[in-house]
């Protein structure tokens, strides 16, 4: 199939190649002219606008988008509008929150156009092992679009597939990172244990490395920690500092928003933040309080 790349970024540059390799002739666009170049010389087509890579598209157009969620969807799909036509099929491949993905579907699909959303994870190993992709939208649109998905999945069969209605492969793929979180918080504070109990001097690598094998908690995140573990076991110059980009939140509210109790999600976006909170006030309060009740020490800072 022939399809436009909105955004080449790493993920997005990796999928377009992905599916060059797989037979399929991919047009990339990218605000930045190397990034174009660099797609270019993986086997792909560039172009140099919106315009042009829309123009270098057979009849019913399939433009893939993956851009950063936010403004940067809407404005990239306000210049495609005035260049698709009735028929074409626009697909939002980042980390839109589902309400969103609603609000778009909308106006896309008022001008006849067919809205798709894949909520895609894989990372920077994609492009290796193939991406899992929850997709939403009509059936007979994703019907159409199966070679597609068949290429970037790790196999034609598995790991993709529609599930649901537009809007629902977003909320699918939001849950997805809501759990993510809680099982990296999981091993973060497993390991964290186990290093704690100096008497033992565990080598954290090798219990890794066990656990992969014949363990209920082996997984990919496990044989990345493994790997992580073996180059720097002491986690030195890195920073205790770890970010979200806002799927651990909206899961969190999703599930207040319906009663649904998700303490251990919910703890480990806690705790996201608490990470990046360098002047911990409600802990040196807590310090003033102790001291206040029962005259207990208070550490003072160097």
């Amino acid at each position: 199939m022939e399809l436009a790349m909105i955004g080449l970024g790493r993920m997005g540059a990796n999928m377009a190649e992905r599916l060059v390799k797989g037979g399929h002739k991919v047009v990339g666009y990218d605000p930045k002219s190397e990034a174009v170049e660099g797609f270019r010389k993986k086997g792909g087509a560039g172009a140099s606008s919106l315009e042009e890579a829309v123009s270098k598209l057979p009849d019913r157009k399939i433009v893939w988008m993956m851009v950063p969620s936010g403004k940067t969807v809407d404005e990239t799909i306000d210049a495609l509008l005035g260049l698709l036509k009735k028929g074409d099929i626009l697909i939002d491949g980042g980390n839109s929150h589902y309400t969103d993905t609603l609000r778009r579907a909308k106006r896309v699909e008022e001008k006849g156009l067919a809205y798709v959303d894949c909520g895609t994870s894989g990372g920077i190993w994609g492009l290796k092992e193939g991406y899992c992709m929850m997709v939403g939208g009509d059936k007979g649109v994703v019907d159409h679009l199966r070679p597609i998905f068949e290429t970037l999945a790790p196999g034609p069969d598995k790991g993709w597939g529609r599930v649901g209605p537009v809007a629902a492969g977003h909320f699918v793929k939001m849950v997805h990172n809501g759990v993510e979180y809680g099982m990296m918080q999981a091993y973060a504070e497993g390991f964290d244990v186990m290093k704690r109990k100096e008497e033992f001097t565990i080598d954290l690598h090798q219990a890794a490395e066990i656990w992969r094998f014949g363990s209920v908690v082996r997984s990919w995140l496990l044989d990345l920690a493994a790997e992580a573990l073996k180059e720097n076991p002491e986690m030195k110059g890195i920073a205790p500092y770890v970010a979200d980009t806002g799927e651990g939140r909206w899961t969190a509210l999703e599930a207040i928003h319906n009663g649904v109790s998700a303490p251990v999600m919910t703890l480990a976006l806690y705790e996201r933040f608490r990470s990046r909170d360098d002047r911990a006030f409600a802990d040196r309060f807590l310090a003033v309080l102790r001291n206040k009740f029962g005259g207990h020490p208070i550490k003072t800072e160097k």
